[in-house]
């Protein structure tokens, strides 16, 4: 099989719930586990952190592989969805997979695959553990992909589990309160393991205790311990000052990662670190400066906050769900701009009388559609955008709707795209 029949295939002839949503998901473990054991249970022959979340899960892991990458170890990361290329979800060092290994995967374990008939998400968590295991990796850094009790990573036992945060996303599989999706991010947690928690609320914070105290692991509040002072930024970083326990713990800590955001994710990812080290793990206060200063250039995190153009200002950033757009928004409405220009897309199971009160009415819209099946037509977005005092225009194509919306722009003017995952992925640019 060349590479191309190779994706074809996956793509093809299992679920993939990027393109079809809902339908792709399969609860339960048993495909992975019977995956994994025919493959000789790789995913027990190398250290794992494991990271569930609603949001911030993947800065958050791409910020802890890179720290660790600067110390030295080698450092595998799982991460979903990709944003350009399959290749992406599947690292070792910040390096993708190579495109051959991919092949040499599935035509070796493809009967294997016929007969299970695993979805999407779990054939490549299996490439995930089998690639780290065949490159004898120091450690691995695995992201949930949805919610956490179900989900196919869940057959690690790492050195540590992190909880982001928790909030609504994914409420028709997870459930319709916060509560319930707290126990199913809370399902990470293992017998006697650490447990960092980044921020809780108190909907959730009981359900993480009961949780841990059940399971009999440490359990570590992030933001109670550690709390990130923003000290203002530049081109190439966020500065911060950091505290623990109410002394100053690092001072102007360069941060890569740009958005505002960012800031909550500093202390979770932190206090991940720091257990790290109780665990015996190396690094010098040096590496963790080093990693924090490089996210983005040793790991390749591209779609959080990034810059695509100055003059006008453009930037994309992933955020989708209520929490991440609204946190994303509001930092849009503290950019300083002559006129604001929105290139916005969905997808069909987002709640859009949720989401579209969150942005702004000063700015003038270019709805586009992802280029996913799930895509919510941009012409419905537009029409539903008006009930809320949203007003532009429609244009398909995300690449399109930004070719616009830059044509009419001034050189002091912003412009940002977003909305969904997919509408970022779409750009040529990214």
């Amino acid at each position: 099989m060349t590479y191309q029949e190779t994706i074809d295939y996956l793509f093809g002839a299992l679920p993939m719930y990027q393109k079809i949503g809902n339908e792709a998901f399969k609860k339960g473990l048993e495909n992975i586990l019977r995956l994994c054991d025919a493959m000789g249970q790789p995913h027990a022959q190398f250290k794992t952190l494991h990271v569930a979340g609603t949001n911030g899960k993947g800065s958050t892991s791409h910020s802890i592989a890179a720290v660790l990458q600067a110390a030295g170890y080698k450092t595998g990361l799982y991460t979903s969805p990709h944003l350009k290329s399959f290749t992406e979800r599947v690292r070792i060092d910040g390096q993708e997979i190579p495109q051959q290994e991919v092949v040499d995967f599935v035509e070796n374990n493809k009967a294997l695959f016929d007969e299970i008939k695993p979805s999407f998400f779990e054939m490549t968590v299996a490439l995930a553990f089998w690639y780290f295991a065949k490159n004898n990796v120091d450690i691995a850094i695995i992201e949930v992909g949805l919610g956490g009790r179900l989900d196919s990573t869940n057959i690690i036992r790492p050195e540590l589990s992190v909880i982001t945060n928790i909030s609504f996303d994914h409420t028709e599989m997870l459930g319709d309160t916060l509560a319930l999706i707290a126990a199913e991010k809370a399902g990470i947690i293992k017998p006697f393991v650490p447990v960092v928690l980044g921020e809780i609320l108190p909907e959730t914070e009981q359900v993480f205790r009961e949780k841990a105290a059940q399971e009999n692991a440490p359990l570590v509040s992030a933001n109670a311990i550690l709390r990130a002072e923003y000290k203002g930024q530049d081109e190439d970083y966020q500065l911060f000052d950091v505290y623990k326990e109410g002394l100053l713990y690092f001072e102007n800590l360069a941060f890569q990662l740009k958005g505002s955001y960012q800031r909550k994710n500093l202390p979770t990812i932190i206090a991940a670190l720091d257990q790290l080290q109780l665990r015996g793990f190396s690094f010098t206060e040096h590496d963790l400066r080093e990693g924090l200063a490089n996210v983005s250039t040793l790991t390749g995190l591209k779609g959080r906050w990034q810059k695509l153009t100055t003059k006008p200002t453009t930037i994309c950033d992933t955020g989708h769900n209520e929490s991440g757009l609204a946190q994303v928004l509001a930092q849009v409405s503290t950019q300083k701009f002559d006129n604001l220009y929105m290139v916005v897309g969905v997808v069909r199971e987002k709640d859009l009388a949720k989401i579209l009160p969150l942005f702004p009415q000063n700015a003038y819209y270019f709805f586009c559609q992802p280029s996913v099946p799930r895509g919510l037509p941009a012409q419905e977005l537009f029409e539903k955008a008006a009930v809320f005092g949203l007003r532009g225009e429609v244009i398909v194509n995300p690449n399109e709707a930004l070719a616009q919306a830059r044509q009419r722009a001034g050189e002091s003017d912003f412009i940002f795209v977003g909305g969904s995952t997919f509408v970022v992925a779409d750009l040529d640019e990214i």
